[in-house]
């Protein structure tokens, strides 16, 4: 005869089995793999299209102005004043319009270094005389003790380091960038992000920064060495970054553990 499952507040379920379910499910929760496990199967989703300006993380550019400069106009002057050419100006300029902003980074970088220290000392101490009472030491000292010899100290230490760093880097993009703020100096903060899916990895490309009118060629573009507080992120996320990535539980370890 078949036993009839354990049920109510006696059962192992209730009494242990709900904590322990309670438990994974916040550690999961917690480590973020409720939305990977939601997503077995799926590509990575890409976010929607939404103004920069209303990302969580978004904070409006703050830095040092010059004093401001009064437009004098010319009677009977075909120039516009703070034109840049005769004709209108198709660069970006104003809130909302778009440049491409070209990455070509190509760094390298060697570094080596060597250190030696080395450092000796010796000393010497004796009581020959302490206010007549030196004979009674020996009394009080082992014999064989003698006081023109009393301690002698020394050390010896060395030390020898060597380190090197190379370094190689290589990154050829462009991307397009919005201008969401005009500072009024007229230099212009952008704001870029791109993000590209291949089967079941995504790579997001952001950059923002602050850039000069003026540095802007006429066809529109910038390169990034012209950006000032540049921010560039080039990264990816999906299945392949996954397995590239230590698990949770080795990430905690390695912080968490002192030796």
């Amino acid at each position: 005869m078949a036993t009839p499952l354990a049920t109510g507040p006696s059962a192992p379920l209730g009494r242990i089995g709900r904590p322990a379910v309670l438990a994974a499910a916040l550690l999961v929760g917690a480590c973020g793999a409720g939305e990977r496990i939601a997503n077995i199967g799926r590509p990575p989703p890409l976010s929607p299209i939404v103004s920069p300006t209303e990302a969580p993380g978004y904070t409006p550019v703050s830095m040092p102005m010059p004093a401001p400069r009064v437009a004098e106009n010319q009677p009977n002057s075909l120039w516009q004043a703070g034109s840049r050419a005769f004709f209108r100006d198709q660069r970006a300029g104003e809130i909302g319009d778009i440049l491409t902003v070209v990455i070509e980074i190509d760094d390298s970088a060697e570094f080596s270094n060597d250190t030696s220290r080395s450092r000796g000392s010796s000393e010497d101490a004796e009581i020959p005389y302490f206010l007549g009472f030196e004979q009674r030491l020996d009394r009080w000292l082992p014999d064989g003790v003698d006081n023109t010899n009393l301690t002698e100290f020394g050390s010896t230490s060395s030390s020898t380091g060597s380190g090197s760093t190379a370094r190689e880097e290589k990154l050829e993009l462009m991307i397009a960038a919005t201008i969401t703020q005009v500072l009024p100096n007229g230099n212009m903060v952008i704001y870029g992000r791109q993000e590209v899916r291949v089967n079941f990895e995504a790579r997001d490309l952001e950059i923002a920064g602050v850039v000069r009118p003026e540095d802007i060629s006429t066809r529109n573009t910038i390169g990034y060495e012209q950006i000032a507080e540049a921010r560039i992120s080039y990264g990816g996320r999906g299945q392949i970054t996954d397995v590239q990535q230590p698990r949770y539980g080795q990430q905690l370890y390695d912080i968490i553990f002192p030796f």
